[in-house]
């Protein structure tokens, strides 16, 4: 299940999270940010219970897009004991998804 994260509830579904959440930076008119969606989303369902998925709208969450220094999107980031362990800038595939949540689980 995908979790939408916004600047309030960030701090307590990732930085406090105590298994790893990966978060995807994104935006409606943003092509391959559309494309990866669906990988997200079968990422979420493969990975249930070991890990948080979820998402950021950097149209309504431009501060936390700025606070993690999104400058493209997608924007892909795994987080591990609050701290960001992992980022993936562009369209990917699940298996390069699923290669960076392996290290951390």
């Amino acid at each position: 299940m995908e979790i939408k994260f916004t600047q309030a509830n960030f701090d307590g579904e990732v930085v406090k999270s105590n298994i790893p959440v990966l978060v995807d930076f994104w935006a409606t008119w943003c092509g391959p940010c559309q494309m990866v969606a669906p990988v997200i989303e079968k990422i979420s369902k493969e990975y249930e219970g070991k890990i948080k998925v979820g998402k950021v709208n950097v149209d309504e969450e431009g501060a936390l897009a700025t606070v993690n220094g999104i400058v493209s999107i997608p924007t892909v980031m795994l987080f591990v004991n609050g701290k960001m362990v992992e980022k993936l800038v562009g369209a990917r595939g699940f298996d390069e998804y699923a290669e960076i949540i392996e290290k951390h689980i």
